[in-house]
């Protein structure tokens, strides 16, 4: 039995993140990785590959960074989970809190999909509505029963939950104008990530804020992917905008498991026990969601973030990945097929096939060709750890695999791909 039928055969879906899993990745992908080091990732059969999926976008200053790792086991002495609140909990509050000028309160949680519904409730309890209003131009929010549900994959949730989340379009703001005109006075909030693949336009952020206040509604940004990456204090700060109420996680600690809703206290608040006589919200209540381990590598990443221009690097770093790989498809005439664009910081793939049309089996080939090549690519995450010698591989790599590209354009990709094509996460059927 290989690592895939073993995975597959203990855990539904053969990771604990879909994103990891089979369909995702072409046949040729390691099934299962043992370490990660810096920028590179290695198979248990020693295998080694320059990395930029960087787990799931968590990891953003490279695998194994040595005082991240030591503040987290320093912590892991000091007994990693304690009988009530910890000296490194309190801390990591208060750093959080001094870092970003839109919170005066945090609540710590595991995953990022805790959090972004635990935002979601604040504002349900805060307001007295029930509407959410949701970016339908971003790809997740939360696993949870609000957002799965106005998703194709509706099995198990009910159908009355669904219809409480509404659709709204990025960089539209007469899309959501016309919700608070049919749900007028029913919407508890709006949630969104600052930027994906674009930049607001127009003041689109300022305009959405400003609209929320008017129909009160709560102005949610969700940040587990522009935070960290966008500016330090967040994509709210680089953008000039303060949410009312924000969720970070992924690359706030390194890699260790830290997400958090954050906010203004007047609405945070409301999950407090200090206010005699107010009716209570049961908000997040974990056992591990201030594990001190990873509240210790939070403080220290950032710490780390302060002593060295990670988020200069990132942009910059980005900004040389996307002018190269670009250049080599124009050098090969394939210029229109394949590209390399979106925020310089979070560059995005995109693969069309000989018509010109977005295509996943273009992208899975492109996959195989950089993995034949040593580069693991599911996305571009970029890291600290990611330098000159890296971003040479990387385009030496490309230039490979586009040669590759460039023939299946004009022969067919089936001639040069092995094995299935990659499916989008959010699908009906398997």
């Amino acid at each position: 039995m290989n690592y895939s039928e073993r995975l597959n055969n203990v855990i539904p879906g053969g990771a604990h993140t879909y994103s990891r899993g089979d369909d995702q990745y072409p046949e040729n992908a390691p099934q299962i990785l043992e370490r990660g080091e810096g920028a590179y990732v290695f198979a248990p059969n020693g295998d080694k590959f320059l990395d930029y999926g960087m787990a799931l976008r968590a990891v953003t200053l490279g695998y194994g960074y040595k005082s991240v790792a030591e503040a987290a086991i320093k912590q892991i002495w000091n007994g990693n989970n304690v009988t009530r609140a910890s000296l490194i909990e309190l801390e990591a509050a208060e750093v959080m809190v001094d870092l970003i000028p839109s919170v005066d309160m945090v609540k710590f949680a595991k995953n990022g999909s805790t959090v972004t519904s635990a935002a979601v409730k604040i504002a349900r309890a805060y307001t007295g509505k029930k509407y959410i209003a949701r970016c339908l131009d971003h790809p997740f929010f939360s696993y949870d029963d609000w957002f799965i549900g106005d998703t194709p994959l509706t099995r198990g949730i009910p159908a009355e939950i669904s219809g409480l989340t509404l659709n709204f379009r990025y960089n539209d703001i007469d899309s959501l104008v016309a919700l608070f005109e049919k749900y007028s006075d029913q919407i508890a909030c709006v949630i969104l990530e600052p930027a994906t693949s674009a930049h607001p336009e127009n003041n689109f952020l300022q305009k959405l804020k400003k609209l929320c206040k008017t129909n009160g509604a709560l102005f949610i940004l969700d940040e587990m992917i522009t935070g960290f990456r966008w500016h330090l204090q967040g994509a709210q700060t680089y953008y000039g905008v303060e949410p009312d109420l924000c969720t970070f996680g992924k690359g706030m600690a390194n890699g260790f498991s830290v997400a958090v809703v954050a906010g203004k206290r007047e609405f945070m608040s409301v999950g407090g026990i200090k206010e005699e006589g107010a009716e209570r919200v049961f908000l997040t209540s974990t056992t591990h969601g201030a594990e001190m381990s990873s509240l210790g590598a939070l403080v220290e990443t950032i710490n780390v973030y302060k002593r060295f221009k990670v988020i200069e690097h990132m942009w910059s770093y980005g900004q040389k990945l996307i002018n190269g790989m670009n250049d080599l498809a124009k050098d090969l005439g394939i210029g229109d097929n394949f590209k390399v664009e979106g925020v310089s910081c979070s560059p995005i793939v995109v693969t069309r096939d000989k018509g010109r049309s977005s295509s996943l089996a273009y992208r899975t080939l492109f996959l195989q060709e950089m993995i034949k090549n040593g580069v693991l690519i599911p996305c571009i995450a970029l890291s600290f750890a990611h330098g000159e010698l890296e971003l040479q591989k990387t385009l030496e790599a490309t230039r490979k695999s586009l040669q590759v590209y460039v023939k299946a354009l004009e022969s067919g990709y089936e001639k040069y791909l092995q094995g299935k094509i990659v499916k989008p996460v959010f699908r009906k059927y398997n």
